[in-house]
């Protein structure tokens, strides 16, 4: 009786130390896997909506945008606990903070659904948009962009159309948002004293400037609502009407006659090629730059973003000839990496 309770008690204990071998096994395994991240996520779930409305001062913006949304369509959202609200110059900012536990895709669908009534508003600004939602330690990366052949408004165009949509379709990766972005634009410059001895109105100039364009962001001008170019039927089939813009270039422009008087636009004003003005810039070193900041989706592992992101921007640089790429301005990995390396080094020495 005794050498069967002897045996049986050496077979539990293999058995017991298989599985603690199994199980740190697995646990080993499951750590490589999870995701990585600077701090965990605390923040409760929250939604931000933005609307843009370029021209219109503060107190314009909270009068006829950031009121109207948060007291008449955003308050009383199910599972809100709180509102917070900022209006700056052409853009206003609302922060939708959820109870703790809410899922976050009912909230964002409950407030979709508030936003489809946004028609009530003032025809002052761009539809609201609802931002992705974003990591507590959301910045996972910044990356320079610099060159001394490439100028910065050929650079931002790359890196609107290109660069930025690219690593969009990392995994993980929620947003891109560009530093120190020059939009290439026709800008038509006007000096008073030039008018008044032409005779020639500023509201003359801009009615000019605005109807050339297909689509002008004037609301009080007609280009402000194109319309369709129509079709001619054949026997055979519709052929649709397009037009094709001929102003591509500051001397085409200038060649626009200004109705109710003897003169073009690049008579009576300037017509230059050039950027919007600047809020801030981006520096790299001593010169002026851009700055990619990378902002991740919650739950992604920083590690995955940021190797997905690297792969992305060697892919294309074959086709950026000339344009000098640094992902080293700012890397959270790095310090994750670290982090990792010591805490390696502390268990491997405590089980020494």
């Amino acid at each position: 009786m005794s050498q069967w309770i002897v045996g049986t008690s050496l077979r539990v204990r293999y058995l017991i130390i298989v599985l603690a071998a199994v199980l740190i096994v697995f646990g080993v395994m499951q750590i490589s896997a999870m995701p990585v991240d600077v701090y965990p996520e605390f923040n409760p779930p929250l939604v931000e909506i933005q609307t843009e409305a370029l021209g219109l001062s503060a107190e314009e913006i909270e009068a006829l945008l950031t009121v109207p949304l948060e007291a008449d369509l955003l308050n009383g959202v199910a599972w809100l606990d709180e509102i917070q609200s900022e209006s700056v110059s052409s853009l206003s900012s609302i922060l939708l903070v959820f109870e703790p536990g809410t899922d976050p895709i009912r909230a964002r669908q409950m407030v979709q659904e508030r936003l489809h009534e946004t028609f009530a508003l003032p025809n002052v600004s761009k539809p609201p948009t609802m931002l992705q939602p974003l990591s507590t330690t959301n910045r996972v990366m910044m990356v320079g962009l610099s060159s001394d052949e490439v100028s910065l408004i050929d650079m931002s165009v790359l890196a609107r159309w290109n660069i930025g949509p690219r690593l969009l379709g990392v995994p993980g990766v929620a947003n891109v948002a560009i530093w120190g972005q020059r939009e290439w634009q026709l800008q038509v410059l006007v000096e008073p004293e030039r008018l008044q001895d032409a005779g020639v109105t500023l509201d003359q100039v801009i009615a000019a400037s605005g109807e050339a364009l297909w689509v002008s962001p004037l609301s009080y001008l007609e280009a402000s609502a194109p319309g369709t170019a129509g079709w001619i039927d054949t026997p055979n089939q519709r052929l649709t009407v397009r037009h094709e813009l001929p102003i591509r270039t500051a001397q085409d422009m200038a060649k626009i006659p200004i109705q109710g008087t003897a003169y073009r636009l690049g008579d009576v004003t300037e017509l230059v090629e050039d950027h919007q003005p600047l809020i801030g810039d981006a520096l790299l070193g001593d010169k002026p730059g851009l700055i990619l900041v990378i902002e991740k989706f919650p739950g992604a592992n920083a590690l995955e973003v940021t190797r997905g992101v690297e792969a992305s921007l060697k892919a294309m640089s074959a086709g950026l000839t000339g344009i000098d790429i640094d992902t080293n301005v700012f890397n959270s990995t790095n310090y994750i990496e670290v982090a990792s390396s010591n805490l390696t080094t502390t268990l491997a020495i405590s089980a020494g």
